[in-house]
């Protein structure tokens, strides 16, 4: 009886697990700011996004890994894309999901000539995310915090060319998944910035214009990396998100 009890009182209090991919060049700092708003309630568990350029061998190698029956998937830029490729793959898996600062998405043409041409930058001029460049990624109120600067430079350059290169190089061959995902039934979230120019604009006014079951969060600014920006928000909405 005794020992009944206890296992009553630990399933009772056990931690329900949120999967977490980073986007684009990002890795677990990326969640650093959000962690002590989250850890009290889930626990969160970061997944890497595998070295591929092909989704549907990505998606399985997440497949293999994940041993859960159903899953809490959350994902961030590109992460949120891989998230919502899962969720359509194997729908079966999920019980609800998470993009922040994604869209699901094509690339179009245009854009996957501009980001083509960052290969032949680097060969001219090498590999690195400069100080400047990483402050031009971040809100204007946000420019005089050097720790968010310093994270999205370390993560950028530490994850390295061959990496970005790989992930990059995915992103030419992304599908629209608008169709297939609006027609599943578990919770569908997207939290973005209304002025994050990093966003697929034709996707995002598809979702803002269209009817669809997927529940769309707004905020003012432009910032992309909303979890090293505005930690406390986005840990906000995962929890009504994990309430739904």
């Amino acid at each position: 009886m005794y020992n009944q009890v206890k296992i009553d009182i630990w399933v009772l209090y056990m931690k329900e697990k949120i999967y977490f991919i980073p986007g684009l060049m990002t890795d677990e700092r990326l969640w650093k700011r959000v962690i002590p708003f989250l850890e009290n309630e889930y626990e969160i568990v970061h997944i890497p996004i595998p070295r591929s350029e092909d989704f549907d061998e990505i998606i399985d190698i997440l497949f293999n890994e994940i041993k859960e029956e159903k899953i809490n998937l959350l994902g961030f830029s590109l992460g949120g894309y891989i998230a919502s490729y899962f969720a359509i793959t194997y729908p079966n898996r999920i019980k609800r999901i998470f993009m922040v600062a994604a869209t699901p998405g094509a690339t179009n043409e245009a854009e996957i000539e501009r980001r083509k041409e960052k290969f032949a930058i680097i060969e001219k001029e090498g590999f690195g995310l400069s100080y400047e460049k990483a402050l031009s990624l971040v809100e204007e109120r946000n420019q005089n915090d050097k720790d968010l600067i310093q994270t999205i430079i370390d993560m950028f350059n530490d994850l390295g060319k061959n990496c970005f290169i790989s992930q990059l190089t995915s992103t030419f061959y992304r599908k629209d998944l608008f169709e297939d995902l609006i027609h599943q039934d578990f919770p569908i979230w997207i939290f973005y910035s209304e002025k994050d120019r990093l966003l697929n604009k034709q996707a995002l006014k598809k979702l803002t214009t269209t009817i669809h079951n997927i529940k769309m969060i707004k905020r003012e600014g432009s910032s992309h990396n909303i979890p090293l920006e505005v930690p406390f928000d986005f840990a906000s909405n995962v929890k009504s998100w994990m309430n739904s």
